[in-house]
């Protein structure tokens, strides 16, 4: 068995498709039952390490095989001289239990399990275990099950899901039916699979377990992947330790943005860059004012160089550098967008350059066809951004993460990084698709888009060669990685950059 997070190593995840055919793999090669066996011992391993043996310990099991993992942990626990309550729901007579789970049932019922219909209030549980629905559901949970969700979450007892909180789909992180179990613990079983990992998932999830039943984790024919720490491995070809290295040799960044009322935002970027190890950054602000009130880009830090806005006109000045394009840019970087997307080489997209070219068709062909002209791009939308983008609503992107930054990979030929819980990393053209791993509530704050745009384009200037989404979810997870280190309340943006820089994640890869 496996705790997942904090992920020390990419992990291959496994859609509900992809984790049935595992499934029929598994159930051909081994001896009737022994896959609910395994998945029923590792439930009360893992009960037993949370406290089921301090009291009452009730399982909730529905009609198909996730309910039959609960029973067989049941008869363990039982076998054990554990009190254990069963209460099945959803049970219908008339209707036959798949043979594994009649099974688990029949061997339950001749241990003396304690089995009743229905839900049962118990005084003071230890554990309660949620083995209702698991990777079956695809729709709204029918009554029966809504009420034991409530229920499961009305109590004060810890909760363990198995497989997957009931009510959460397992291939997007969203809710069927508007709510599922918010549990304390869930052992993914066989396979992870993605929506623990994006959307609701982490919220409902709480600490994610993961046990594969004694078969290898797949990463061929994986539906994406978790980014853990690997997703640093790229970057370990720093050149920090070389002698003849040079600013010059570090790369440039450019951060286009800062209209007026919205400095800092490019001012973060251009500190995320800097802190990221680039040779040298330049700030363009698109603020006349700004640039007309003092010759620094950035009075507190004077490594910023200011980029002057009339340069942006010839090309050959800038068109080498890593262009970050957006943060703070307002209405004013509508106006440079069309020469930035003919010629920036190397070039993220954020906040107000994302939300100009969603209003324009000409800036949205001009951004697809960039690929063509063997010029990379890299967008960095948070859900509303992606839905102006798309065309859609923020509740339709965010109802399925994963697809709807492959739908924006595709329709523009360039890599995603759509932020959020679970941030996604698409690039349709190579058929990549991650989910970052790290990070929390702690970067809900105005600015930490901004550092993240910036970190990337300081990270891109360094390793120019490397597949942008790549760099993508290496900037994602280090981003979120400083949160992870953070004790308590938000992180301002301005600390943030200097916690990414101050907690260099690539000192414990050595």
């Amino acid at each position: 068995m496996h705790k997942v997070l904090p992920a020390q190593r990419n992990w291959p995840l496994h859609a509900t498709a992809s984790s049935r055919a595992i499934e029929r793999a598994a159930l051909a090669k081994l001896a009737p039952h022994t896959l609910m066996e395994r998945a029923g011992l590792s439930a009360a391993r893992l009960g037993l390490a949370l406290g089921a043996g301090k009291g009452l310990t009730c399982i909730l099991c529905g009609p198909g095989n996730n309910g039959g993992d609960g029973l067989v942990m049941a008869r363990l626990l039982h076998s054990q001289g554990l009190p254990v309550q069963v209460s099945l729901i959803g049970y219908e007579t008339n209707r036959p239990l798949p043979p594994d789970a009649q099974a688990a049932m029949d061997a339950a019922r001749q241990a003396g399990v304690a089995i009743s219909e229905g839900l049962r209030e118990a005084p003071q549980p230890s554990l309660l275990v949620d083995a209702l629905l698991g990777l079956g559901l695809s729709r709204a949970p029918a009554p029966p099950f809504a009420a034991a969700i409530r229920h499961l979450n009305a109590s004060a007892a810890p909760v363990l899901a198995l497989d997957l909180p009931s009510g959460l789909l397992a291939d997007t992180g969203h809710l069927a039916g508007g709510e599922a179990v918010h549990a304390q613990h869930t052992l993914s079983l066989l396979t992870l699979k993605p929506g623990l990992f994006t959307g609701q998932g982490r919220a409902h999830c709480g600490q994610i377990w993961f046990d594969p039943l004694g078969q290898e984790p797949q990463e061929q024919g994986c539906d994406a992947q978790l980014l853990g720490a690997n997703a640093l491995l790229p970057l370990m070809r720093s050149r920090w330790n070389e002698h003849d290295q040079h600013k010059g040799s570090r790369g440039d960044v450019l951060v286009v943005g800062g209209a007026t009322g919205m400095r800092g935002a490019a001012q973060l970027a251009g500190r995320a860059a800097l802190a990221a190890g680039a040779g040298r950054v330049y700030l363009c602000l698109l603020s006349r004012q700004a640039q007309d009130a003092s010759p620094e880009a950035d009075a507190l830090r004077p490594e910023l160089m200011q980029f002057e806005l009339p340069r942006m006109l010839e090309p050959q000045a800038w068109r080498s550098k890593v262009l970050v394009c957006g943060c703070g840019g307002g209405s004013a970087v509508a106006e440079w967008l069309p020469i930035i997307l003919r010629e920036a080489l190397h070039l993220v997209l954020d906040a107000d350059a994302l939300n100009t070219i969603a209003q324009r068709a000409d800036l949205q062909a001009a951004l697809s066809q960039r690929a063509a002209q063997a010029l990379a791009t890299v967008l960095t939308p948070h859900p509303l951004e992606a839905a102006r983008l798309l065309g859609c609503s923020t509740a339709d992107v965010q109802a399925d993460r994963l697809k709807a930054a492959r739908r924006l990979s595709a329709r523009f030929n360039c890599p995603v990084l759509l932020k959020g819980s679970g941030s996604v990393i698409a690039d349709e053209q190579l058929n990549s698709l991650s989910i970052n791993s790290s990070g929390n509530a702690a970067l809900a704050t105005a600015g930490s888009g901004d550092v993240l745009a910036g970190w990337l384009g300081g990270l891109w200037a360094q390793h120019p060669d490397l597949a942008p989404a790549q760099v993508a979810g290496a900037a994602c997870y280090w981003h979120g990685r400083a949160a992870d280190a953070h004790t308590a309340g938000p992180l301002r943006a301005a600390d943030l950059v200097e916690r990414m820089h101050q907690h260099h994640p690539l000192l414990t890869l050595r």
